[in-house]
């Protein structure tokens, strides 16, 4: 079957910066997504108390200060170990997670839950892959490759005409995500014929060549020691900073 067909999980984690080995999280959503492709089934969020102050430029875009993570969000490693587990639930049962830029999310988990000494995805999945994982963004970029313009959520949701429920709010953001998937289905016959297994592999090719493509780019500007990761869905955190 045809993976815009089937239930979907939209999964966003709101954070204390952009790079996802350091950055810790703030806020996440899961939300469920019945097979119609329309208005949640099921929701679930949590706020974070990151253990580290979260800067001000983060929390202008999130709208979450540091004194209120500490007031109201529970610690961070009770929050990860329970989206972790939430987003292996869904995979043992066969339903795809769409994540938009899934590289960053599931790093940055992965990272959190090696920082505080719980089990990996792959460990609560009996040492399998993770997956299958849908990315939009790495979808569109494949599909759509010389569209000028930004590939922000915000700026996809208006190409593919979206309607954001509210930029930077994890629960927002996770179910724009699954519907600019759909969206992205409906215009590209071509990803709404694969299965999601199928699509996981592809985008895995399409992220690898993305990456060298960027990389030959950069080197070619002038920064001859530039390395961009290619793995996809997600880096291994090789140097998690405590």
């Amino acid at each position: 079957m045809s993976w815009d067909r089937e239930p979907l999980v939209g999964f966003d984690l709101e954070t204390t910066g952009t790079e996802p080995l350091k950055a810790r999280i703030v806020t996440a959503a899961v939300v469920s997504v019945g097979s119609s492709g329309g208005e949640p089934v099921q929701e679930r969020t949590w706020l974070a108390d990151p253990g580290v102050a979260i800067p001000a430029q983060a929390s202008a875009i999130h709208g979450i200060s540091s004194e209120r993570a500490v007031a109201e969000g529970r610690p961070v490693r009770e929050v990860a170990d329970e989206i972790a587990e939430t987003l292996t639930a869904h995979w043992r049962r066969g339903v795809p997670v769409v994540a938009y830029n899934a590289a960053f999310d599931l790093t940055l988990l992965t990272a959190e839950l090696r920082r505080h000494g719980l089990p990996s995805l792959s460990d609560r999945l009996d040492g399998a892959g993770i997956g299958p994982v849908i990315d939009p963004y790495t979808i569109d970029r494949a599909v759509d490759r010389y569209r000028k313009g930004k590939r922000t959520l915000e700026a996809v949701c208006v190409e593919y005409g979206v309607v954001h429920g509210g930029a930077h709010d994890a629960g927002a953001d996770a179910l724009a995500a699954v519907r600019v998937a759909h969206a992205i289905a409906g215009r590209h016959g071509s990803v709404a014929a694969l299965s999601a297994a199928e699509l996981h592999e592809r985008q895995v090719e399409w992220y690898a060549r993305w990456a060298a493509d960027f990389q030959r780019f950069l080197r070619r500007k002038g920064t001859a020691d530039a390395v961009v990761d290619g793995h996809w869905p997600l880096r291994e955190p090789a140097a998690v900073t405590v």
